[in-house]
């Protein structure tokens, strides 16, 4: 009677670990699968560190040049008070800039920052645009379906 035993529990835990691995075996992660025609993302800026806002670039580019996206996604990215510093041409990110432009990406600057900063606009990229206020746009795009990333 023992071994009649012991042989069903050894049968039992052998088929649980066979089915858990043949499992994991046919249901390997890729990632989310993009099923819808089109995809926006509005990309927020308000720091002056380099390297995040370098990273934020990065990250914009990434998300255009991912697979499941290309093609499908409209991406906006707005800066407000330090993040100002993206678009200043004293910077360093002009080229980067001028890169995410022509893939299409929407480039905006809070009016609000520019005029409490007694910022010239002069001093900035003319190729940008101006919103009225940063968090606004982040309100407004959030209620119209956009996914606001934040870096």
């Amino acid at each position: 009677m023992k071994k009649t035993s012991l042989f069903l529990l050894l049968s039992i835990t052998l088929f649980f670990v066979k089915t858990a691995q043949s499992q994991s075996k046919e249901k390997e992660f890729t990632g989310a699968q993009a099923t819808l025609k089109h995809y926006k993302a509005l990309y927020v800026i308000n720091s002056n560190d380099t390297k995040k806002i370098g990273g934020t670039l990065r990250n914009i580019n990434n998300a255009l040049e991912d697979p499941r996206l290309k093609g499908k996604l409209e991406v906006e990215l707005i800066a407000f008070g330090d993040g100002v510093a993206v678009y200043e041409k004293s910077g360093t990110f002009e080229a980067a800039l001028k890169g995410l432009e022509a893939k299409g990406v929407l480039l905006a600057q809070c009016s609000n920052t520019v005029r409490e900063r007694h910022i010239d606009k002069n001093d900035l990229f003319p190729f940008i645009s101006y919103v009225p206020s940063g968090n606004g746009e982040i309100i407004i795009r959030q209620y119209q379906g956009w996914a606001v990333v934040h870096p």
